[in-house]
């Protein structure tokens, strides 16, 4: 016997089964804002099905190994297969290894959890994201590395280097602009919904407890550079482009995933005004760049 979950996120149906007994609320705390099937816009993404580690074996990769990467999700190997991806996991090098297979699409996930490891939970929300960072592709949609505020009910995103100030900057905002508040600190994901480019909160924000069911049109979109002087350069087509496209989750080397992603951003930089702000970590940087950012608004 099993028990399904679903959940919305940024308008999209994510559904997680769990064997019986499994308690998802402890394995994936802060999709708890995001239960539920809402009515309006929302589209089957991904299909999740979380399998125990008796049938781990079964599971392990043997395609292609195409990156390793160490990130805050932990050690991530990407593999490609005849059917799908392959994405194993620890928290250590050499650590407890779980196991995701999906589809070409990351419509259909298997995780092989090892419901022992005390991160287990951790590792089953990092699986989820980066299948979800994929699956939404296909939609419109782009997940991005970014710090997101929002006021004036407006949405408004920071990107940059790690450690470059992302959420910083958000925290200065909050302090010196009335009525801003925080959407996510890590994960937003941007989707192009009648034309328009909408940032949605998310379960994933980093070291950041704001997991928020919200979106908001976006006013603008911002890649930060720390410098002794507070300057802003308004950025177009190209240009924006590349602004934004490092801040993008996508698997390089997957042409069809890519060719969704450029198609996405080229629609999104006509319709939102973005940016390069080289700044302080101080409340003037702040208000340039809301006050840049409004002028140039469409």
């Amino acid at each position: 016997m099993r028990i399904e979950h679903q959940f919305s996120i940024a308008g999209f149906e994510v559904s997680v089964s769990f064997p019986d007994g499994w308690d998802a609320d402890t394995l994936l705390p802060s999709f708890r804002p995001f239960y539920g099937k809402k009515e309006g816009q929302e589209k089957a993404l991904l299909k999740c099905t979380v399998c125990t580690s008796v049938e781990n074996k079964a599971a392990m990769p043997s395609g292609e190994l195409i990156e390793n990467t160490l990130s805050d999700m932990g050690y991530v190997s990407l593999y490609k297969e005849a059917e799908g991806y392959c994405v194993t996991l620890s928290a250590e090098q050499g650590g407890t290894l779980h196991v995701m297979q999906t589809d070409r699409r990351f419509s259909t996930v298997r995780v092989y959890l090892h419901e022992e490891d005390k991160r287990a939970g951790h590792a089953l929300s990092s699986l989820l994201r980066i299948a979800y960072s994929q699956a939404v592709l296909y939609w419109d949609a782009v997940s991005i590395h970014a710090s997101a505020v929002y006021c004036e009910n407006k949405a408004f995103l920071f990107m940059g280097k790690s450690g470059t100030g992302k959420s910083t900057h958000s925290s200065l905002w909050m302090k010196y602009i009335q009525g801003t508040e925080l959407l996510n600190d890590d994960n937003p994901t941007l989707r192009i919904v009648d034309g328009k480019v909408y940032a949605y909160g998310t379960p994933w924000s980093g070291k950041t407890p704001c997991y928020k069911p919200l979106s908001y049109p976006v006013g603008g979109m911002v890649r930060l550079k720390q410098a002794p002087v507070n300057r802003f350069f308004r950025q177009k087509e190209v240009e924006a482009f590349i602004t934004l496209f490092p801040g993008c989750c996508v698997i390089h080397q997957d042409a069809e995933l890519r060719a969704c992603l450029y198609d996405t951003l080229i629609r999104m930089v006509e319709q939102v005004p973005v940016g390069v702000l080289e700044c302080r970590p101080d409340g003037e940087a702040a208000l340039l760049c809301r006050n840049m950012l409004l002028r140039t608004d469409k």
